[in-house]
């Protein structure tokens, strides 16, 4: 059934809202609790769908939960893991990537891992040939079945070198999962060093993991025999906090994101504050607010951390709509992030798509005819639309454009915005924002 909102836009956003735990970490250190033999807690826990997801994958495999929403505090006991039925983990493929993280760990626990295929949002190539490979080096077996892929380490895991040609955020996961307890050291080379990954580190060392993250990208890890549960709080979403402060920028308002965190967010403040938002900081979070005036073009480049990261991207295009002069977009990480483009120019936006590079990084996919370079002309008024989410950050930027713009729009596919975005409809009515779920 389709999921409709209603916004009727031109209003400014005021108020407070909060963010908790971050989407790209909190599903991964649940995975790391399958690693211990002792229970885990994990805090500042947001409840979202990939939340839910991974908690039943979890389940399936014998792991106990206990989440307390109201604190954010999620209890994980894996001292009964077990292999799940293939038709139980398939019911859950389209909903998430997350399930090929499971496979170190259950080859460690188990000596074998089921993956059904894999969902996700269409935003360019996830491709896990890289993923199977690497546990292939690890010493694992992998074979392929019409449901899924069937992974096997009758002989244990030993550590091997890894190098990434790209700095992937899931590859580098997949390494440190499966190395932690794997016989030996590991290299791994050309790795992600994003705040996320690096809480993932926290949470393994806490376990008992024994790794290095040298200043060019290496992380070297010395595999133990056994690792315990963890206590931890999450690090904040540094990409929720970011889409409402676009979101403020965008509708001329005012928004104090509780939770939010400075020292993660360092390339988007420097950016925000060059288009013309204005922002403060204190202890408890940061204030995002549009000072009045015009907004600034600026040249963008997305790039791997501590670049400007591609999850903050396109809030902020909805915001250069409104920018006065002509501003260059460069995405390096996803061939198909500006897909979501389309709509905005039916909402009046001035955006046109190259195939070209307009930028100065390295890039991927300049030879290989993507669309992945924009110039955006403005300041355009944006008018009520009827548009359909496509993917999870596109849709939260769908949804500021349909609150910037005059009129009501009408926005299908919500339901999309909840894997990442803990109840943000009623963070929307906090900030006074005219909405009607259809």
């Amino acid at each position: 059934m389709d999921s409709i909102l209603r916004v009727d836009g031109g209003k400014p956003l005021n108020g407070e809202i909060f963010v908790r735990g971050a989407k790209n970490f909190v599903p991964k250190a649940m995975v790391a609790s399958l690693l211990g033999s002792t229970p885990s807690k994990l805090r500042n826990v947001p409840q979202i769908r990939d939340v839910d997801v991974v908690s039943e994958l979890l389940s399936l495999h014998g792991v106990h939960i206990n989440f307390d929403q109201g604190a954010g505090v999620l209890d994980l006991n894996p001292k009964n893991v077990e292999i799940a039925h293939v038709a139980d983990i398939d019911a859950l493929a389209g909903s998430s990537r997350i399930p090929i993280l499971f496979c170190g760990p259950l080859l460690h626990r188990l000596g074998e891992a089921f993956i059904p295929d894999l969902g996700g949002c269409n935003i360019g190539g996830r491709p896990i040939d890289f993923h199977l490979d690497t546990l292939r080096s690890f010493g694992a077996n992998v074979i392929k079945e019409d449901n899924g892929i069937r992974i096997t380490a009758d002989k244990g895991l030993r550590g091997t070198q890894v190098h990434l040609p790209f700095p992937s955020v899931g590859a580098t996961e997949q390494t440190l999962l499966t190395a932690v307890m794997a016989d030996g050291l590991t290299e791994l080379t050309g790795a992600a060093i994003e705040p996320e990954i690096m809480d993932l580190i926290n949470v393994l060392q806490k376990m008992g993991a024994i790794m290095s993250v040298d200043t060019d990208r290496t992380i070297r890890i010395e595999g133990v025999k056994e690792l315990t549960g963890f206590t931890h709080t999450a690090l904040p979403d540094r990409i929720e906090a970011a889409s409402w402060a676009s979101a403020a920028l965008a509708t001329h308002g005012d928004i104090y994101v509780r939770g939010a965190h400075q020292p993660d967010m360092t390339t988007f403040l420097n950016t925000f504050r060059k288009v013309g938002g204005a922002f403060a900081i204190d202890d408890e979070g940061i204030r995002f607010w549009h000072p009045g005036g015009e907004l600034k073009p600026i040249v963008l480049e997305t790039n791997v951390h501590p670049g400007f990261m591609t999850d903050w991207q396109q809030p902020l295009v909805v915001a250069l709509t409104q920018a006065s002069g002509l501003s260059i977009l460069h995405e390096t990480v996803y061939e198909n992030r500006l897909g979501f483009t389309r709509a905005l120019r039916e909402m009046g936006a001035n955006i046109q798509v190259y195939r070209e590079c307009l930028g100065g990084l390295r890039c991927r996919f300049g030879q290989r005819n993507f669309n992945h370079s924009a110039v955006i002309s403005g300041p355009t008024p944006l008018h009520g639309a009827n548009i359909t989410v496509p993917d999870l950050r596109g849709g939260f930027s769908y949804l500021i454009a349909a609150l910037a713009a005059e009129g009501e729009s009408i926005v299908h596919g919500i339901d999309v915005i909840s894997r990442g975005y803990e109840h943000f409809l009623n963070k929307l009515a906090r900030l006074d924002a005219q909405v009607e779920r259809g």
